[in-house]
């Protein structure tokens, strides 16, 4: 199942992208303190967006374009489909959806109101959506255009049966935390760089009367990451790997000793924002805005997300660089992991409408667009690193794309939606139960095991 990960990523390349990441991170992020003049501002220094793609004519047709995204994500995105407009005269419409985005697509196609394009948050999604033959083939200038701005490894993500169905117009760096700088200067605490380390780092700022950590327990998402980065660096990425593909049970002893890890945080008396219960009832944006608000005293001292928290930080008024600084997630194993993720634009509506806003969402035009409003992260390796806002971001993805093809996806991202990608149910229901209660590893992973052999079929 989905050999493709399995052929592209091999454990010495993952520990070259890791090197790659920590080392441009460690390097430079601390370096950003004061001097980060341009800040979260729009233009972010880059080049104006230029014109390296053709697209057609479009007057008097319209688009209707859905994806999971809400806020400050969707407004910046809302600004790309307004240039494609401008070029081809075409209208766009951006409809929000619903997660599991696979159940809300399927509703809407069988009102007979299916978008034209979606972006689907899963490589998963992609398959099903090609399954059900709603997902439509990426045309010649399509996939010319990502054979010119696309590394092979994001190329095959969005293939299924060998065939082009996504544009994976963004990225996900999955492997930071996030920190509030007054309050680890306040407590006297460091940036660790491993897994000891940060327990150290918890305890200094629990004692300077912060508590250390925010987690964004109402979305499940945010809890499989966590575990995903634990288990990469801790288990390797041949287990990471038969994991993602159900080869190993979730009863595998790598599983306990990860989730016995994490529980190190999650169990530790008062050292999660609100304890598991006000986790569970904090959704991601406030879990980041609620790191960086509150003067001397926020909620918490440190925030687990990726590159993306950089929209929710400058929503809380806090500035990157300053306020607010990252430090790769730290080694629970030999090597620091590298998680990514990512949304691919799939087409549901054939049309050269639609297939020319694809090409569009390829290029290096559209990409650069949203990268100099931060909060945001291209595979497109033709995006010119000066667009990013700030050097945080540009350290960010410069690391994503000189990793060329040796990341890890998002684990959950790759299972089916049913087990990895839906609300109360699967691992995001057993990881939301094992938060309230760390202690119960043995029967999350029997809960997991049972629900991963429902999704994959035994």
């Amino acid at each position: 199942m989905r050999s493709t990960y399995s052929t592209i990523r091999k454990h010495t390349a993952v520990k070259a992208a890791a090197t790659v990441l920590a080392g441009a991170l460690a390097l430079t992020l601390t370096a950003c303190g004061g001097d980060d003049d341009n800040g979260n501002e729009q233009a972010g220094g880059g080049k104006e967006t230029g014109t390296t793609v053709t697209l057609p004519k479009l007057n008097g047709e319209s688009l209707e374009v859905a994806a999971v995204w809400s806020g400050a994500e969707q407004d910046n995105f809302k600004k790309v489909l307004a240039e494609f407009e401008k070029r081809t005269g075409a209208k766009v419409s951006f409809v929000p959806a619903q997660d599991p985005i696979v159940n809300f697509l399927g509703s809407k196609i069988a009102g007979g109101q299916p978008p034209d394009i979606a972006l689907l948050p899963q490589p998963g999604a992609i398959k099903q959506a090609v399954d059900k033959k709603w997902a439509k083939p990426l045309g010649a200038e399509a996939k010319a255009e990502l054979a010119k701005n696309y590394s092979q490894g994001w190329q095959d993500i969005g293939k299924v049966g060998g065939e082009q169905y996504g544009v994976y117009y963004k990225a996900a760096n999955k492997s930071l935390i996030w920190y509030n700088t007054e309050v680890f200067d306040n407590a006297g605490a460091t940036e660790p760089k491993t897994w000891d380390e940060l327990l150290t780092t918890a305890q200094t700022v629990y004692d300077s009367g912060v508590t250390p950590f925010s987690v964004g327990g109402a979305e499940g998402w945010t809890l499989t990451d966590w575990f995903e980065n634990i288990y990469l660096s801790q288990a390797g990425p041949e287990k990471y790997d038969q994991l993602a593909q159900h080869e190993i049970k979730w009863t595998d002893p790598s599983v306990k000793d990860a989730l016995t890890t994490l529980a190190q945080v999650w169990g530790k008396k008062d050292y999660v924002a609100g304890g598991a219960k006000g986790a569970l009832q904090t959704d991601f944006p406030a879990s980041v805005t609620q790191t960086f608000t509150g003067g001397d005293q926020p909620k918490a001292g440190m925030v687990y997300e990726g590159d993306f928290a950089q929209v929710n930080i400058g929503t809380a008024g806090a500035k990157v660089g300053t306020d607010a600084k990252v430090f790769p997630f730290p080694a629970v194993g030999d090597t620091a992991p590298v998680v990514s993720g990512g949304d691919a634009a799939v087409i549901l509506k054939d049309s050269k409408a639609a297939q020319a806003l694809a090409t569009f969402l390829a290029s290096p035009d559209a990409a650069t667009i949203q990268a100099k409003l931060g909060g945001y992260l291209s595979p497109n390796k033709n995006v010119d690193n000066s667009a990013y806002p700030n050097p945080v971001q540009q350290k960010i993805a410069k690391a994503l794309v000189d990793s060329g093809d040796d990341f890890r996806f998002d684990m959950s991202d790759q299972a089916p939606q049913a087990f990895g990608g839906t609300p109360g149910k699967g691992e995001w229901k057993a990881l939301q139960d094992f938060l309230t209660n760390p202690k119960d590893v043995a029967g999350t992973q029997a809960k997991l095991e049972a629900d991963a052999a429902a999704a994959y079929g035994g």
